[in-house]
């Protein structure tokens, strides 16, 4: 398993995509019931605030770093091997895998999103991952659950006869979805992956792989959303780097 580092309060899983895919076929092999969160500066800043997100985060089987700032803090601590996690990278991983478990292919559930956005996101994986097999889906409604429709998405969800369940629901709504329904799913892995389902369908574009490694995927989401993130990073950035130069006073002392 991936070691763990306190980060501003949070243990984060110190490891590379290769490390964290894994680590993932480990858990689906030994039949380990575990979620997955991928953390940036933004979830992180939004923990100190939430404390329902806080406890998903703290109790996921992997917090991985799904931001430079974050990977670069931890190589800083002395963990060499960290490396960016992203949401989208696992989640295509995987998918392109030819992995097997007991014998069949992985088998993969969608959840989240509209109907049209999974039809489309369906659509994109057959193409791009043929040999991908995708089980299921399903578009919840985007207002909170009720506790009937927990039941009939968990009953929806375990038919499937599922691996792995991607959940697109944006945080911090998915990890603190994953921590309330992770003992009642019988599914063994839950992965929330935020935009994900955007970037593969090809509704989003992806940053440039350089922008990506120098820690600059943030500036490019700007330019294509303006008015959707100006007003987070405007907030998160600020208390972020406040944060972290307190934490690293602190450390000094």
């Amino acid at each position: 398993m991936m070691p763990k580092i306190e980060v501003m309060g949070l243990p984060l899983h110190a490891g590379d995509l290769a490390l964290a895919q894994a680590q993932v076929l480990r858990w689906l092999r030994a039949g380990e019931r575990q979620y997955i969160c991928h953390v940036n500066v933004h979830t992180l800043v939004e923990s100190w605030r939430d404390a329902r997100l806080h406890d998903a985060l703290a109790h996921a089987g992997m917090a991985a770093t799904d931001g430079m700032p974050l990977v670069w803090l931890l190589r800083r601590r002395g963990a060499g091997q960290a490396g960016r996690v992203y949401g989208p990278d696992l989640m295509t991983a995987l998918l392109a895998s030819g992995e097997h478990v007991q014998g069949r292919p992985l088998r993969h559930f969608l959840f989240g999103g509209s109907p049209a956005l999974l039809a489309q996101l369906r659509r994109a994986i057959q193409q791009k991952f043929p040999g991908a097999d995708i089980v299921g889906c399903l578009a919840p409604p985007f207002r909170p659950f009720t506790a009937a429709e927990d039941a009939a998405h968990a009953a929806a969800i375990d038919a499937s006869g599922a691996d792995i369940v991607w959940v697109g629901l944006g945080a911090p709504r998915q990890e603190i979805w994953m921590r309330a329904q992770r003992e009642t799913l019988q599914v063994p892995l839950l992965v929330g992956v935020g935009a994900a389902f955007d970037f593969i369908a090809g509704n989003k574009p992806w940053a440039p792989p350089w922008m990506q490694r120098h820690g600059l995927e943030w500036a490019f989401r700007l330019a294509s959303e303006p008015r959707r993130l100006a007003g987070r990073y405007g907030r998160t950035i600020p208390l972020f780097l406040l944060r972290l130069l307190r934490d690293e006073w602190r450390r000094r002392q």
